[in-house]
């Protein structure tokens, strides 16, 4: 026998376990990829603190490792790619992406492919083995480093070539290679300390977002508006209607014009001969009404319709994006029109960091950098979404 509630109807129920039903299925959703990313930090944190490569991996390579050399990767499917014509890449980094974007198998416009082999990634440079010879980059001799976000291509650029040339890998692999030649960066400049500090960050701030687990519903939290195809939207679209539109026919009507419209004869003429002109009544002519047209304001929103709440921003300028002073998080793609709201510091877009505040009252992409605000009176607050 179905249940009911105490007036005998069983609707609330039902509403109550479709309502919880899809609750759960989105809490499941969200806390499984949620667990996905947390273990992704995490064996990414492991391997920044314990991974140094092995010198047994350069046995039967056919280069030669130099002295203290080790090998920290390779890949036989890699292809050397160069640009002809490229501006002035940024500088090498020590950022960790949380977020890598998805790469699709294309080689970007203007990037010609010249060679392919054998990739080896050591703790002091990037070689390719390829048929047509060896190409190396240094990284004491590197001065710019770009990983394309659309496509598995990593270019570079070093100061004894001058053409801009660098690496088109498989998609499967291109993740690992970029994290992978972040350490053997960072080894060579004895900064790993501030990868594993940069993931301990980002494993923190993921941790705080874990999803909740909703509550359970009861039926009597049940309104009489889900009995409504579409529920209170349906009715805030029906109440709004019945606003709108009868202020939309009044506004349709055309005013009245003075003196159009006069009063007929209660009885008829006695003869069809036409009275003469200085006996003829002077026909009654009916004024406008005094009282005043109906207001044309635009009606106010139907009761129930959400209001937008009241925008937060701690002392940050308004700003379309939701940017602001109170917390949140990180912003390290900022929107394409943020220099139009916020104060960018000369050269935003070549830093790669999350977006600060800095004391001079301008932006800037150098969060969680050594030289953050550098020039710029120091670091004052971040920004935060």
């Amino acid at each position: 026998m179905a249940k009911t509630d105490s007036t005998g109807s069983t609707w609330r129920y039902r509403w109550a376990h479709r309502q919880n039903e899809r609750r759960q299925r989105a809490f499941r959703a969200a806390d499984e990829a949620w667990r996905r990313r947390d273990d992704e930090l995490r064996r990414l944190r492991t391997l920044a603190v314990s991974f140094h490569g092995s010198a047994q991996a350069g046995v039967g390579l056919p280069m030669e490792l130099a002295p203290g050399e080790v090998v920290f990767w390779t890949l036989p499917a890699a292809q050397l790619v160069e640009v002809r014509h490229t501006a002035v890449l940024p500088a090498p980094e020590l950022t960790v992406d949380p977020d890598p974007p998805v790469l699709r198998p294309r080689r970007p416009e203007g990037v010609k492919v010249v060679d392919a082999g054998l990739a080896v990634l050591t703790n002091r440079r990037l070689v390719l083995l390829g048929g047509r010879g060896r190409r190396d980059w240094a990284y004491g001799r590197m001065t710019g480093l770009s990983h394309d976000p659309g496509a598995p291509v990593t270019l570079i650029q070093v100061l004894d070539r001058r053409r801009t040339s660098g690496l088109l890998l498989p998609t499967g692999a291109a993740a690992d290679f970029r994290f992978t030649l972040t350490l053997a960066f960072a080894d060579a400049i004895e900064q790993r300390a501030a990868v594993v500090a940069e993931l301990d960050e980002l494993i923190e701030e993921h941790t705080a977002a874990r999803p909740e687990r909703p509550a359970v519903l009861t039926p009597a939290q049940a309104r009489v508006t889900a009995l409504v195809p579409g529920g209170r939207r349906t009715v805030a679209v029906g109440a709004a209607l019945a606003l709108i539109v009868p202020a939309m026919l009044i506004e349709s009507n055309p005013p009245t014009r003075a003196g159009s419209e006069r009063a007929a004869a209660a009885t008829p003429a006695a003869s069809v001969t036409p009275a003469p002109p200085q006996h003829v009544a002077p026909a009654v002519q009916v004024r406008p009404s005094t009282s005043p047209e109906p207001s044309r304001a635009r009606p106010a929103p139907p009761r129930g319709t959400p209001q937008p709440p009241a925008e937060r921003r701690c002392g940050a300028p308004a700003n379309p994006f939701g940017y602001d002073f109170c917390g949140g998080q990180r912003i390290r793609r900022p929107a394409a029109g943020v220099c139009d709201w916020f104060e960018c510091v000369p050269g935003f877009w070549s830093d790669r960091g999350w977006l600060v505040q800095c004391r001079d009252g301008s932006v800037s992409r150098t969060g969680g950098q050594r030289d953050v605000c550098a020039g710029h009176k120091g670091l004052r607050r971040t920004v935060w979404r």
